[in-house]
């Protein structure tokens, strides 16, 4: 210490550092977080798919269709039973109700963010498949180069789908959320060429902004900004 007591405290911190530090695997405490991270996701992803299938059962047009194919399939019927195996009032309503959520998760499909959860789609076997999708998006990218690129071949509908939400910068979830009418204007209006995609992103820019001066909200708010809004200083006597 006398020879080199610039070396001291960095020796003092090294001893109590080994002496102190804490004796749980570093790799245990990251596969337990993943693990509560990926069952919290899972049933997370399961309350929105019960929020969105309650609140498709409260929509007329899903809820008309459901008690038919109900009533056809007979499982109405069942639940209202005379005699001994009678029910009350609100069980048989409370079971019609599961009966009519039930043909809505069969015959309905949901897409986007409020769709059936899969196990596959959690942080864990995302990590887990994590080279299987990266080996696939390879293969994928040398396909896609060979037939688009080197063979000029024509794209497809999936294909040009896939570009046209590429340009629109959406997610896959997102873009499947959008109704089937939507997707067929992209296909007529030839969206997956960049020049009609940028005519069409102006036109809705245009539309945006018509829409937005005519909203009685958004000209309070720009009356606000102009008048009294952010910068403006006033002084008032009290």
């Amino acid at each position: 210490m006398l020879d080199h007591p610039e070396e001291y405290y960095r020796h003092y911190y090294h001893y109590y550092s080994r002496r102190l530090a804490p004796k749980v695997d570093v790799r245990i405490v990251i596969l337990v977080a993943v693990c509560a991270i990926s069952v919290f996701q899972f049933f997370s992803w399961w309350s929105s798919y019960n929020e969105a299938i309650n609140y498709l059962a409260t929509v007329p047009k899903y809820r008309i269709q459901a008690t038919e194919i109900a009533r056809q399939q007979g499982l109405l019927s069942k639940t209202r039973e005379k005699g001994k195996n009678r029910r009350s009032k609100e069980e048989i309503r409370e079971e019609e109700e599961e009966i009519i959520k039930d043909i809505i998760k069969n015959k309905i499909e949901i897409k986007g963010g409020y769709q059936k959860p899969k196990i596959y789609d959690i942080l864990l076997f995302q990590i887990i498949l994590a080279p299987f999708y990266l080996l696939k998006y390879i293969a994928w990218c040398i396909w896609w180069i060979y037939c688009f690129t080197i063979k000029g071949q024509e794209y497809g509908v999936q294909e040009k789908l896939y570009i046209i939400r590429r340009y629109m910068k959406m997610s896959q979830s997102q873009f499947d959320s959008l109704e089937d009418h939507q997707k067929e204007i992209f296909l007529e209006r030839r969206l997956w060429i960049r020049e009609n995609y940028e005519v069409y992103k102006r036109e809705q820019e245009e539309e945006l902004k018509k829409k937005m001066a005519m909203d009685p909200r958004w000209k309070r708010y720009r009356r606000w900004m102009k008048n009294e809004g952010p910068g403006r200083l006033t002084f008032i006597d009290d």
